[in-house]
């Protein structure tokens, strides 16, 4: 380990930055939000640094270094372009054995900066020894994205009730099993969705009980897994899917989807095919109210959105009824995933105003729709589960009004690695599907924007056909 890492506490002490443009703002806002009092020495001043002398944050010595400026200074950062007075201000700091950064060059430091995410009072720092900052910030995006914004107030939250808990929970490890259970359960969940209230009164009556074990209560975590492609998940998403304790899934959830769920979790498939349903609908809502009130965390992990021919209503009805605290997680649609994947714009200014989405799969199995408002010009129409009725889906919309040569498409498993977009018009389209096997998830896109596939396609696998 080259560096030590460690956290200073600079509130009300006295700081010196050497330098005046935009990297010395950006060390000084550093030392600002650590509540440090700043001195800047330089002839000039960036606009940020000026504004900030203006309003009375920063104090500033408008002329070149002198050897004094180093005195009683708890940190010391140069951050000039002249070579000689960096030099000089790291000579000075070493032998007053104050900390000393000599910004991009790291043999004049007696401490480096890291790369930092801040979540007040949790703070990340990430540091390459200064060897790459580059690789740092990469280091810091991607866990920015994976860390929510919440995690400050989740550490307030544990803050005030330390004591609490620590006169709850003589023994150590009681209290090291209690927050594992809080950090990782529907206490936390319910500050990472804003509710405050809930997770105070959660966690205070987990308190109460003052069990080594408490018992929580469970919760459904709807959650939409998108089109198929992992990346398109969203951070929350990912996040549920590696704490839950049981997950319910159906066949529209990919396979790299479900690499992602935690191992250990108990995964129950209720998929539904054509005439064969592993589970029934009511089975799943009672399979989710059963787990819930064991005090399990369950997903449930819906392909695209849980809201849109998702049934994801229905669920959330009956967890609802049931007295079942549930949450809901977005996901990105297959309609709108499957048709950016194939270089179709639902909407374009010159060719579609409007869109629509339709279920080609009714309750008694016909396609039986409002095809007068479904059959209008500049509109874009997009079947779910239409592959079944495609014949009659075509003959419908010709029949009140959209001409045979209206482009359509099909998108099958789109998204994934086996993406395949089959190009045709409502003419064409039946005898494409009988000459190809397609697979499902298949989608229907009718309407003036298919057009536009050939020159905005940007994602296409080796299967891709055209007609």
């Amino acid at each position: 380990m080259d560096y030590l890492p460690i956290f200073m506490n600079l509130k009300q002490t006295s700081c010196l930055v050497v330098g005046g443009g935009g990297i010395a703002a950006r060390k000084v806002s550093l030392l600002l939000k650590a509540d440090a009092e700043v001195t800047v020495v330089s002839p000039q001043l960036s606009d940020e640094l000026a504004r900030w002398v203006a309003d009375g944050k920063v104090s500033h010595q408008a002329r070149e270094f002198q050897d004094s400026d180093v005195e009683n200074r708890r940190v010391i950062i140069a951050a000039t372009d002249v070579s000689a007075v960096n030099v000089r201000v790291s000579e000075l700091a070493h032998a007053l054995n104050v900390p000393v950064n000599v910004v991009d060059h790291p043999e004049l430091c007696s401490f480096i900066m890291p790369s930092i995410i801040d979540r007040s009072p949790v703070q990340i720092a990430i540091s390459t020894g200064g060897t790459s900052p580059v690789l740092a910030r990469l280091i810091r995006t991607e866990l920015e994205g994976r860390i929510p914004a919440q995690y400050g107030q989740l550490g307030t939250l544990v803050e005030n009730y330390r004591s609490d808990v620590k006169k709850t929970f003589a023994d150590v490890e009681q209290r090291r099993d209690f927050w594992e259970q809080v950090l990782n359960g529907p206490i936390a969940e319910h500050v990472f969705a804003g509710k405050m209230d809930k997770a105070k009164a959660a966690l205070e009556k987990a308190i109460e009980a003052g069990k080594s074990q408490p018992s929580f209560e469970g919760e459904v975590y709807l959650v939409g897994a998108g089109p198929g492609d992992p990346d398109l998940l969203t951070f929350r998403a990912l996040r549920l899917m590696q704490q839950a304790d049981v997950v319910v899934y159906d066949r529209l959830v990919s396979p790299a989807i479900m690499e992602l769920v935690r191992r250990d979790a108990e995964c129950i498939y209720v998929g539904k095919e054509r005439d064969n349903h592993a589970v029934p609908q009511e089975g799943i809502n009672q399979l989710l109210v059963k787990h819930a009130k064991e005090g399990k965390r369950v997903l449930r992990l819906k392909g695209g959105d849980p809201f849109i021919f998702g049934r994801g209503g229905e669920e959330i009805d009956t967890l609802a009824d049931e007295g079942v605290a549930f949450q809901v997680v977005p996901g990105i649609t297959a309609a709108a995933g499957c048709s950016t994947y194939s270089g179709i714009p639902l909407t374009h200014r010159d060719y579609a105003q409007s869109v629509v989405f339709v279920t080609g799969n009714l309750k008694n199995n016909t396609v039986d729709l409002n095809w007068k408002g479904l059959a209008i010009p500049n509109q874009t129409i997009v079947f779910y589960m239409g592959l079944r009725g495609v014949n009659e889906i075509c003959r419908q919309l010709v029949a009140h009004g959209l001409p045979a040569s209206t482009p359509a498409a099909l998108v099958s498993q789109g998204t994934t690695p086996n993406h395949q977009t089959l190009i045709g018009d409502l003419s064409s389209l039946p005898s494409i599907v009988e000459n190809n096997e397609l697979k499902a998830p298949t989608l229907i896109i009718v309407g003036e924007v298919v057009s536009l596939h050939n020159k905005l396609k940007w994602f296409e696998s080796e299967s891709e056909h055209r007609s």
